[in-house]
């Protein structure tokens, strides 16, 4: 030990010791190495041992039973349009109205129940005019003043197409006979209008083609969207612009789509585009020089 470092001990002890404090214990000197040595060679005390974990019982399980496997019969996805056309073509085989005259008419199409409008309680609206006519309209629906009327093209549309039949020289009365391609107005829920489906399309045209044959019409004026598309063939939610501006055909006659009287009255600016088709449809029809 350095002979400095034990005087300042000894002085120390001997300065306790004068105020009445006993021994000093004073550590002894060992070497760095020594020290590392017997701390490596010190016992470890043992860990103490974790508490041990009781195990829970597990929740019974549920008895379970196999169910017997069940194969599923394969079969082929659906061509939508094929099938379409397939219950059209089963509803008119059903629905023969070929020989019917206006009476069995007008009772065939009050009590029919082919379709989903009229199935669900709906008031059929027949057509109404000339029986004997140069001219069949026809409009897509009717309206809900068509269905509690009785009759189709009522209230301001119904004033604004007899405006339009006045300019070229017709009427209901005498030469025209007006109808919907779809008898029954479509409803949902809450009971206001919807667009009609095609099946209840396709259902109700043979009583506008037995209409058309009846009155003995030179051609047919469709009023709308649905009304043309449902008698040309196309999808009812395609627009009119594809279907105005031409002359059609049904059969051996002449058909011409024009705007329905409630969209003019919504936008006034397309008139012009109405008298247009007012006299395509005049000329497509032979009636020339009857204007008033």
């Amino acid at each position: 030990m350095n002979p400095a470092v034990k005087r300042i001990g000894e002085r120390d002890a001997a300065f306790l010791a004068e105020m009445g404090i006993g021994p000093l214990w004073s550590l002894r000197a060992v070497p760095e190495a020594a020290a590392e040595v017997a701390a490596e060679a010190a016992p470890q005390a043992p860990a103490p041992a974790p508490a041990p974990v009781q195990a829970l019982a597990p929740p019974p399980m549920p008895r379970q039973v196999a169910e017997p496997a069940v194969r599923q019969a394969w079969t082929p996805p659906v061509d939508e349009e094929r099938a379409r056309e397939a219950a059209a073509e089963a509803e008119r085989a059903r629905l023969d109205v070929s020989g019917m005259d206006w009476d069995a008419l007008r009772q065939a199409i009050a009590t029919c129940k082919h379709c989903s409008a009229c199935s669900e309680g709906r008031k059929p609206v027949p057509g109404a005019g000339a029986r004997e006519a140069r001219w069949l309209v026809a409009a897509g629906t009717a309206s809900a003043a068509d269905e509690a009327a009785g009759q189709p093209l009522t209230g301001e549309p119904g004033k604004l197409l007899d405006n339009m039949l006045a300019a070229v020289g017709m009427s209901r009365a005498a030469d025209v006979y007006v109808t919907t391609l779809v008898k029954c107005r479509p409803a949902n829920a809450n009971g206001g209008d919807r667009a009609p489906t095609a099946e209840e399309a396709a259902a109700c045209r043979p009583f506008l083609e037995r209409e058309r044959e009846l009155s003995g019409a030179r051609l047919v004026l469709t009023l709308g969207q649905v009304a043309a598309d449902g008698l040309l063939g196309k999808p009812l939610s395609e627009p009119l612009a594809g279907a105005r501006g031409a002359v059609h055909r049904l059969g051996s006659v002449p058909m011409v789509a024009t705007l329905h009287p409630g969209e003019l009255l919504r936008r006034g600016a397309d008139k012009a585009l109405a008298w247009a088709d007012l006299c395509r449809a005049r000329a497509a029809s032979g009636e020339h020089g009857r204007a008033g």
